[in-house]
């Protein structure tokens, strides 16, 4: 296996249920075996989701009572009240995040484990799995529960408050999609996906695929290999390949094959400095406006955490800042100097900078909590002159700020820094020619464990 985070490629032998396989140079987790049933766990929880997230959809979030006035909501009437007030591109946005992405993450993780249970997997099933992994970060459903609690707080000292079933719902389906996650095991799934007998160059000639054991050769030298970004599997030319050029299509997953993202540190690099960009208004400027029986004015992100300061609520001012003002920060500043680094091509701190930015990659969807507080706030606080809450330009700006540094993150390729640095073989001046054309070999573990643990057809 290639590690995704540092660009080893190492031998990895039979992974013991309940253990996982680490990377021998940066640590990071390559394999992990559960003790569980590797389809029928996840399945539960799978159909326990779905189950879960057609009920919030159909129950009430919160209920607001003003001066004998109610207004209730539901997960959609935030993203429709941001809408009918102008900001639709934020509407759009927790809409896609809370009402779209979880129920489009559910069924495609239903499909991909119908497909696992099959003795081989199906053509349609590795797109899925692909798919999956992209579209899983943007189902937001565990930062959208704090938001629901940040605006309880503020919501308190407003009116009677009364939390409906649909945020405890949404507790329970956070915890029943994390324990999928957690319980689904991709390689073997992928064990399952055949092998096809020839690779398609990107330029339409094939070649022979000649499957190996890594026990049975010598380790090829590490510029003539590379790994499927998909589904990891790792193949050997007979000559160098391109560094960010496409070879061809996976043998396993039909997905475009090369060693390194295109154009990683340019497109980061533009990323961050349009999230940089919108920072300084997403702070200065009001995000929301609050008027409560004619008076009140604009807030800001870090007038709401001296706010909660000031009521007393410590530790929600404490996550508010964290999660609004800190780490968008720090995910800039923390992308920025790994940038630095690898365009320097330093080896000094390789492993703290890989641990930097898989702590930049797994925070980054939390700095959602502001959004989803002020989309609950407008679809709650209706009241006319007694109360009323709109958003302002502030929240844009803010929201542009997450999904940029998400993508920014997205687009950076960790393994660049330690090819800076001289750690992955020798660096090319430029990509050279596609490889040979005589044949490629997929080389894999020697096949011992292929049907360990797995299920039988018929499950």
């Amino acid at each position: 296996m290639e590690c995704p985070c540092c660009g080893e490629y190492q031998a990895v032998r039979n992974v013991e249920p309940g253990m996982m396989a680490r990377c021998v140079r940066c640590g990071f987790g390559l394999e992990r075996r559960n003790l569980s049933s590797p389809i029928a766990t996840p399945l539960a929880l799978c159909i326990s989701s779905a189950a879960l997230y057609f009920a919030t959809l159909m129950s009430s979030l919160m209920t607001l009572n003003l001066y004998g006035r109610q207004r209730a909501v539901e997960l959609v009437t935030g993203p429709m009240e941001l809408l009918h007030e102008g900001w639709g591109e934020v509407g759009v946005l927790v809409g896609l995040v809370t009402v779209l992405a979880p129920g489009v993450v559910i069924t495609m993780m239903a499909l991909i484990l119908y497909a696992g249970g099959k003795e081989e997997m199906p053509d349609w099933a590795p797109h899925l799995l692909a798919w999956y992994e992209k579209l899983r970060p943007w189902s937001m459903m565990e930062v959208y529960i704090l938001g629901i609690f940040v605006a309880y707080t503020k919501l308190v000292d407003l009116a009677y408050v009364e939390v409906g079933p649909a945020a405890y719902l949404i507790a329970a389906l956070m915890v029943t999609m994390a324990a999928t996650d957690q319980t689904l095991d991709k390689e073997l799934i992928w064990r399952r996906r055949r092998v096809e007998n020839t690779l398609q160059f990107s330029d339409g000639t094939r070649v022979a695929v000649e499957r190996v054991s890594i026990s049975d050769i010598q380790m090829p030298p590490v510029q003539n290999m590379l790994s499927c970004y998909s589904c990891g599997l790792v193949g050997a030319f007979e000559q160098p390949v391109p560094r960010t050029h496409v070879v061809g299509s996976c043998p396993r997953c039909g997905h475009k094959m090369r060693r390194r993202k295109p154009d990683s540190l340019n497109r980061t690099a533009a990323l961050l400095l349009a999230s940089l960009i919108c920072y300084f208004p997403a702070n200065i400027y009001p995000v929301m406006t609050v008027i409560k029986l004619g008076q009140g004015g604009g807030h800001t992100i870090l007038g709401g955490v001296v706010e909660l300061w000031q009521d007393g609520m410590i530790p929600l001012s404490i996550l508010v800042l964290f999660a609004s003002i800190t780490v968008p920060v720090a995910k800039i500043l923390g992308l920025a100097f790994m940038l630095f680094e690898t365009y320097r091509g330093s080896s000094r701190g390789l492993m703290f900078r890989s641990k930097l930015f898989r702590v930049i990659d797994a925070i980054g969807r939390w700095s959602m909590i502001d959004v989803f507080m002020i989309s609950i706030l407008v679809a709650v606080v209706r009241f006319s002159s007694l109360a009323n809450v709109t958003a302002d330009g502030g929240v844009v700006c803010f929201a542009a700020v997450v999904v940029l540094t998400i993508f920014a993150a997205e687009a950076f390729d960790p393994r660049l820094m330690w090819d800076a640095a001289g750690k992955n073989g020798p660096a090319p001046a430029a990509d050279p020619p596609v490889a040979s054309r005589k044949s490629i070999r997929t080389v894999q573990n020697d096949g011992t464990e292929d049907r360990q643990g797995m299920e039988p057809a018929s499950a």
